[in-house]
């Protein structure tokens, strides 16, 4: 059963939700921007973060029946649409960018949720993923959303993007801090320190994947990556991606 809207507009107005929110911003904007002439889709739980897309033609965010529907933006025209997992209200290829926060976990079926949102993306579009890390402690704590329903691992959402036909293309992570008030205040330094030291203890993977492939065959049979602009979501070679599912 997903978190009510009520639960969620609660936790972000908290100060370990004002964080989660900031931090996974600082990470959409190094990765998206402003998503100039782009229409936008947010899935799930992404109103936080949508307001940044000053550059969009048009933002739209769907909220899953079992969560409940908000309000969004507070003033003007609402943009928010009630939606089912396995039925979205949109036609085929209708978005260029796809964020999906608090999508994928408490989804009755991930991966027809998955389905979904490929259809309704462009074919040069591009798609995140924000779920909660299994290894984290933000998916053991149940006082944040980050801890109920399926968390994730980054091998995971791959082989998930890739079983809807798309590539994985960029990852990172963000949450090295614990989700308890008096370690809040360290969590600048300790995204800088837990990235290098406890990479396994970040609360949240972000995974960026496109249905451009982002490896190139060469004669002979070797691959050559394509590089992907800078941005806090590292890139993610197609060749290291397959070795690391085979294993």
């Amino acid at each position: 059963m997903r978190r009510s809207i009520e639960d969620l507009r609660i936790f972000y107005g908290e100060p370990a939700g004002a964080l989660a929110r900031r931090l996974l911003a600082r990470r959409l904007e190094d990765a998206w921007g402003e998503a100039s002439n782009c229409d936008v889709l947010g899935l799930g739980y992404a109103t936080p973060w949508l307001e940044a897309f000053i550059g969009a033609r048009r933002v739209v965010a769907a909220m899953p029946g079992g969560q409940g529907v908000e309000l969004w933006p507070q003033a003007g025209k609402n943009r928010t649409v009630l939606v089912e997992d396995r039925r979205l209200p949109f036609a085929a290829g209708s978005f260029d960018r796809i964020l999906m926060v608090h999508a994928l976990e408490e989804a009755e079926d991930a991966q027809a949720l998955m389905l979904e949102a490929v259809r309704a993306l462009a074919p040069a579009g591009r798609v995140i993923l924000v779920a909660a890390a299994r290894g984290g402690l933000w998916a053991r704590s149940e006082n944040t959303p980050f801890g109920h329903g399926r968390p994730f691992t980054r091998r995971q959402l791959e082989r998930l993007v890739r079983e809807a036909g798309l590539e994985p293309a960029a990852w990172s992570q963000t949450l090295y801090v614990p989700p308890w008030g008096p370690l809040l205040p360290l969590a600048d330094g300790l995204e800088q320190i837990g990235k290098h030291v406890l990479p396994g203890a970040a609360g949240v993977i972000l995974l960026e994947a496109t249905r451009q492939a982002y490896a190139r065959a060469r004669p002979g049979g070797a691959v050559a990556t394509v590089p992907v602009r800078n941005s806090a979501l590292q890139p993610q070679p197609a060749s290291r991606a397959r070795r690391d599912l085979a294993e």
